[in-house]
């Protein structure tokens, strides 16, 4: 029997030591010295040579008469030569004499005989008969003696295993888990968990430190394991002098991706265009002197007198966002026009606009209808002020303006409510000591018109009691005369900074990035790539462990941007655990149970989607219903294949392990809530696997693929609010200069040069889908190619996936949906499932991939 295996070896490998550190420094630790890697070099390809760079062995799915494993086939792979002479793939030809006793082949195990690690895209042996899908790297024996398995194809149940692999898989998982000592090393493929101790940066400077996220005081998801050392200064937190952090060696990006995007775009941006402009624009503190400079940072005719060069490399690998980086601090970056900016310049001003994107916009998740009344605080009226909200049912029946009463809008159900205040007022004092920043709590209330729309009602902003001074609160109203219409622009502001920080922070970071961290480690740990749960759930997993790790070493670290740009400052991740520890809860992240929650939709069987709106033009909720419900027809068609009996899910004991791990490891501060579903028939397993799918998918492609359109030009959605209101204790001063100018008022409010910047150079990249971008339904995994029933329900579920893009498109054109149509508004496509390469406001990635 004659078999071949193809290996993606680095472009490098067969190149200059410096092709390696460029194009991928991550190989191993052992590429990062020259001399090192050049003597590796010479020693593999004497082993090419000598046809030993790879020691190959045949495992058999069954026992021997004895009951015990066969012995298994060895050979060495020797190289063929490139596939094709444009592919980075080179050929490895190996050769077998397999007896008929042998049986059937279930596994192959390889150990790498040269210096250096190597990807292993697949293996096929026998014409194609017997195929193990790798896509994995493989250490060299010198970094770890043990031999890689992989296995077939074929997909089987714990209890269903062949006799010959038990031992294997169990092996295979064993070898994932590691024994939690340690620091791990970049070749490494130990899954583990940890708390969130390394944010802070305590021997740098003490007022660098953080607390820990994660166990009893500050509850959080756990994070994987680095085994880093400890900081001098605090024993509880880790260091973060070894860069970048650790993530298990099969999550890195793959090969195109780190070229292309991904990992090395976004780590050129944190680590030299953002420290370049800091460089340029010195006085940290200086905003925008007039709407005409926030203007000129869109210009697209870009002079050459004051470029400032960055490296080719860079430059390339940033999707489309710099046209030039001037010296001057008038023009510091050049943008391409968001979309909602080109299409309505104005659109930002507009108090409808506003309302519309809480149904149509960046953040979907946080409107909620109004269920009582008087609005009521739970906070300790003694610390915090009075409870009742300040909004009155005089001030919202004269804004309804006679149309109904406060009671018969609240039995239509037509109030709704966007609620930062309890949330955000335990902060509000502490933010305040931040130089550069304010802080208060908001309720902004907003009417269901008879056209479908929103318009909004009043806006309430809150500052508790401090050093002797009483409560502050006050009401807002949209109004016709200057000064309370430029007092109305001023609260929006600072409610839309609010929202801002709560999308970034928890609707994007916390409910998808860092609660599915959790799920990957155990997926790793416990199920088997053998396990059919495995293989479903793979493709919504890859690569976001490796851009959570980018998360903690830029984005949500001390001084990070995060904490650098957004209203919450030092605090911003302190109100992540918050909030994660009041809110979150996993049954509530499918979609269905999370409408529901916020009273924005109730169960109903007879409509389309098991839900009826509150709100019937919820475009969001409306096109998100249709993906949710395609996920789940997959989800169950699979899950049943493989379980046709009940008690086949309640007797895997991988699948137990995986379960029991993510309610009390993954999520352990949260192990005893009374929420978790049990995981005891398919049904379990199927709302389960398709809520994790959802999150990865849908919910995450929801609120970050709009980024740039909906945030690149930064009125629209400020990130933070950097004085008080005008209004609130005002000296004479103060006040003369709000009549005076109040435009410059708002300008103060907004982010500086720096923070904007920053900010839409950050989103730019988040926004952007990668030239290999994995959508949702594209690509059928080879182990569902082999199943005919699991092959045909892919097939349907990817039709039923372009069968949602023609009606996205058709909704889109219908001028009775006001919320998604009409002059000047941006299509809402956020949940369309394909889409180009690039910033496209469209396109559902399978997985958390930026």
């Amino acid at each position: 029997m004659t078999s071949t295996t193809s290996f993606c070896w680095p472009s490098s490998l067969y190149t200059t030591m410096k092709g390696v550190i460029t194009v991928q420094p991550t190989i191993s630790e052992a590429l990062a010295k020259v001399t090192v890697g050049l003597v590796r070099s010479v020693a593999d390809g004497v082993s090419d040579l000598l046809a030993k760079s790879f020691l190959v062995e045949l495992v058999s799915t069954d026992l021997d008469p004895s009951g015990n494993e066969k012995e298994t086939l060895k050979a060495y792979a020797s190289c063929v030569g490139l596939l094709h002479d444009e592919s980075k793939l080179y050929k490895y030809k190996f050769e077998f004499d397999v007896v008929d006793e042998f049986g059937d082949i279930g596994a192959i195990l390889v150990e790498n005989i040269r210096h250096k690690e190597a990807y292993i895209k697949d293996i096929v042996i026998d014409d194609g008969n017997v195929i193990f899908p790798c896509e994995s790297w493989i250490h060299s024996k010198y970094d770890n003696p043990d031999k890689r398995i992989f296995f077939t194809n074929k997909s089987y149940i714990t209890s269903a295993t062949p006799a010959g692999l038990k031992s294997l898989r169990e092996k295979d998982l064993k070898s994932l888990r590691g024994n939690g000592e340690g620091e791990r090393k970049s070749f490494e493929r130990i899954y583990d968990y940890d708390m969130y101790n390394d944010i802070g940066d305590p021997d740098t400077n003490l007022d660098l430190s953080r607390p820990v996220l994660g166990g009893e005081q500050h509850p959080y998801p756990r994070r994987c394991r680095t085994g880093r050392q400890m900081t001098n200064s605090e024993p509880w937190s880790e260091t973060r002098t070894i860069l970048p952090f650790y993530v298990p060696r099969d999550e890195d990006f793959s090969e195109i991706k780190q070229i292309s995007f991904g990992a090395t775009t976004l780590y050129s941006v944190l680590h030299v265009v953002i420290p370049t402009l800091e460089s340029i624009l010195t006085d940290v503190s200086k905003g925008f002197s007039s709407f005409m400079d926030i203007g000129l940072l869109y210009d697209e005719a870009a002079g050459d007198d004051h470029m400032l060069q960055l490296d080719d490399g860079i430059l390339c690998a940033l999707p489309k966002l710099v046209k030039s980086i001037a010296r001057s601090t008038k023009n510091v970056l050049k943008f391409e026009t968001p979309r909602i900016n080109d299409r309505d310049s104005f659109s930002w001003f507009r108090d409808e606009e506003f309302c519309r994107q809480t149904l149509a916009g960046l953040n979907p998740y946080s409107i909620q209808l109004v269920m009582e009344w008087p609005l009521m605080s739970k906070l300790d009226p003694q610390v915090y002020g009075p409870a009742k909200s300040a909004i009155t049912k005089e001030i919202v029946e004269q804004e309804i303006k006679g149309f109904m009463t406060l009671d018969e809008a609240l039995e239509q159900k037509k109030l709704f409510l966007l609620d930062y205040h309890d949330l955000l007022l335990p902060y509000v004092n502490k933010v305040r000591e931040i130089e550069g920043t304010t802080l208060y709590g908001s309720r902004t209330l907003m009417f269901l018109t008879s056209t479908g729309t929103l318009r909004p009602l009043a806006i309430e902003l809150t500052r508790p009691p401090n050093n002797g001074k009483p409560q502050w609160r006050h009401v807002y109203t949209p109004c016709w005369n200057a000064t309370d219409a430029w007092l109305w622009k001023l609260a929006k502001a600072h409610v839309l900074a609010h929202d801002s920080g709560h999308h970034q922070l928890i609707s994007h970071w916390l409910r998808t990035h860092c609660v599915t961290e959790p799920y990957i480690i155990a997926t790793n740990r416990h199920l088997s790539k053998m396990h059919p749960i495995q293989s479903l759930l793979c493709p919504h997993l890859r690569y976001t462990m490796e851009i959570n790790g980018l998360a903690r070493l830029a984005l949500i670290n001390t001084s990070g941007t995060i904490e650098s740009c957004f209203s919450l400052g030092r605090y911003s991740m302190q109100f992540s655990s918050d909030v994660y520890a009041q809110q979150w809860r996993f049954d509530q992240q499918a979609l269905p149970a999370d409408l529901i929650s916020r009273g924005m939709a109730v169960e109903d069987e007879s409509a389309p989607h098991g839900v009826k709106l509150r709100i019937e033009d919820y475009p969001f909720a409306n096109d998100g219903l249709l993906l949710w419900d395609v996920i789940k027809q997959w989800a169950t068609t699979y899950v049943n294949h493989y379980y046709p009996q009940p008690n086949l899910v309640e007797t895997d004991t991988e699948l137990q392990a995986w379960w029991n791990e993510i309610r009390t490891i993954g999520h352990g501060d949260k192990k005893d809530e009374p929420w978790w579903p049990l995981l005891k028939t398919q049904q379990d397993l199927i709302k389960i696997v398709t809520t994790i799918m959802w999150v990865s998918s849908g919910h995450h492609s929801a609120v970050n693929f709009g980024q740039y359109d909906f945030a690149g030009y930064f009125p629209n959605r400020p990130t933070i609010a950097r004085i008080k209101m005008p209004n609130e204790d005002p000296t004479l001063e103060e006040w003369e200069a709000f009549i005076t100018k109040p435009e410059d008022v708002l300008l103060d409010c907004f982010p500086t040069q720096i923070q904007a910047t920053k900010i839409m150079t950050i989103l730019d990249i988040l926004s952007s889908h990668s030239l290999d971008e994995e959508y949702i339904g594209a690509t059928m995994e080879a182990a569902w190619a082999v199943e005919p029933t699991i092959k045909a329900a892919f097939e349907e579920f990817s039709g039923r996936l372009k069968a949602i893009e023609v009606i996205i498109d058709s909704r889109n054109r219908d001028p009775g949906l006001r919320n998604r149509c009409g002059a000047g508004l941006v299509p809402y496509q956020l949940l369309k499932p394909f889409s180009e390469p690039g910033v496209t406001g469209k396109g559902v990635s399978c997985s958390i991939s930026i």
